[in-house]
């Protein structure tokens, strides 16, 4: 599997990746993310945080006050707990969870 060896690549490449050859496969894994069968609740919650954390940087944005607004609460701490991170390892850990995600589907036959 491509994702295997790319996530080997990844986490055991002595020298860094290259920007576009990382930022290629972060809107890869974008658009597998986005086909793949629903995922649980924390899952798609880790898989958000990483990809605002990745396109947008630091959440600059006030938490929403309204308890009405749950989910959009959970989205912005989901986010904000990622502060200081650096977009290129948000990317590699966005294509890393999606890959993990991948695996769980195809292990409990969702995939």
């Amino acid at each position: 599997m491509t994702g295997f060896f790319f996530n080997f690549a990844i986490n055991n490449h002595p020298e860094p990746m290259e920007k576009e050859v990382l930022e290629k496969e972060f809107w890869k894994h974008v658009e597998i993310g986005n086909q793949m069968p629903t995922q649980t609740a924390d899952n798609m919650l880790i898989a958000y945080g990483f990809f605002k954390q990745a396109t947008e940087g630091d959440n600059i944005h006030p938490r929403p006050n309204e308890s009405s607004n749950v989910i959009q609460t959970f989205k912005h701490n989901s986010w904000s707990r990622l502060e200081g991170m650096p977009k290129e390892t948000a990317m590699k850990k966005y294509i890393a969870h999606i890959q993990k995600m991948i695996e769980e589907s195809i292990e409990e036959g969702r995939m």
